[in-house]
């Protein structure tokens, strides 16, 4: 079956032949020639597609702006985004990156170099969304069976932060949590915490992990949003020399562009427990707080 792109481009010459050169590459093509016009095909597709290619300088919706209406778009927020643009001083390539898009493309380009960057940001999208939908079904699965009732919590006593470990012989261990015990959800808070931990080996296994991974997904039957963050740390008393650690936080409501706050705080935390050294739990969730409470 063939995978569809959709290409936002306001230079007809330039939509013209990104639209030939992904046809011919056996891509269906849909196009439109700025980002509100991009926003209503999008809206009208019955999949959403493989990828989006999109343009900056357009009129009445830029590329920038129409970026931030599809990661807003939780549909279409895991929707593998290039911009591909004319726009190439290092600052604005620096700012491209820095909204979180998946790849960043400087006119002229030669159509080799970009149907190899498609090829590979559509096949790294089809192995992540994989894996999150393996993640909240089993998730699912066990909520459904062990808890339910779904809770019912206002904004920042809702918001949990949990850190696990994995011990050889116990399995997945909490570490520390905050709140300790929000509303009484202690317990399933942990319950949270270790189906995350064992779907994430199950499907990366307990060493699978090169550098950090973060994962953002959808807890329906507790009515929240998850952010789950992997990693390891050196440990020559344990078989392979790393040992895997988890941080994930749990609150009503967490969008694409909170993530990307959220994965750069839990990157600055694993430095410290990678190292051994006292992070502050309150504290992190304290930061963690306002990145979910601010706009």
């Amino acid at each position: 079956m063939k995978k569809t792109i959709l290409v936002i481009e306001d230079n007809p010459a330039v939509l013209f032949n990104l639209k030939i050169t992904l046809e011919f590459d056996n891509y269906d093509v849909l196009t439109a020639e700025n980002g509100k016009e991009g926003i209503k095909v999008l809206s009208e597709m019955d999949t959403i597609p493989a990828l989006i290619i999109s343009d900056i300088m357009m009129p009445e919706m830029n590329g920038y702006e129409f970026f931030k209406t599809v990661s807003l778009n939780p549909d279409w927020s895991f929707i593998p985004f290039l911009f591909l643009t004319a726009k190439a001083a290092p600052e604005d390539v620096r700012f491209g990156k820095l909204l979180g898009v998946d790849d960043y493309i400087t006119k002229p380009f030669k159509a080799e170099d970009l149907l190899a960057v498609i090829k590979g940001k559509i096949l790294r999208y089809g192995e992540r969304n994989l894996i999150r939908k393996q993640i909240e079904e089993q998730i699912l699965a066990s909520f459904y069976k062990n808890s339910p009732h779904p809770l019912s919590v206002d904004t920042k006593s809702s918001i949990s932060l949990l850190f696990f470990a994995w011990d050889e012989e116990l399995g997945p261990e909490l570490i520390n949590s905050y709140p300790k015990d929000p509303h009484q959800r202690s317990e399933l808070m942990y319950e949270v915490g270790i189906q995350l931990f064992q779907t994430s080996v199950s499907i990366f296994g307990q060493h699978g992990y090169y550098g950090s991974a973060g994962v953002l997904l959808n807890v329906q039957n507790i009515n929240q949003d998850g952010y789950v963050f992997f990693d390891t740390k050196k440990d020559e008393q344990i078989r392979g020399g790393e040992k895997l650690f988890m941080l994930a936080v749990l609150a009503p409501n967490i969008n694409y562009f909170k993530s990307l706050q959220i994965n750069d705080l839990f990157l600055k935390i694993s430095s410290k427990i990678k190292r051994s050294t006292e992070w502050n739990i309150k504290k992190r969730w304290e930061d963690l707080s306002q990145i979910l409470n601010s706009y």
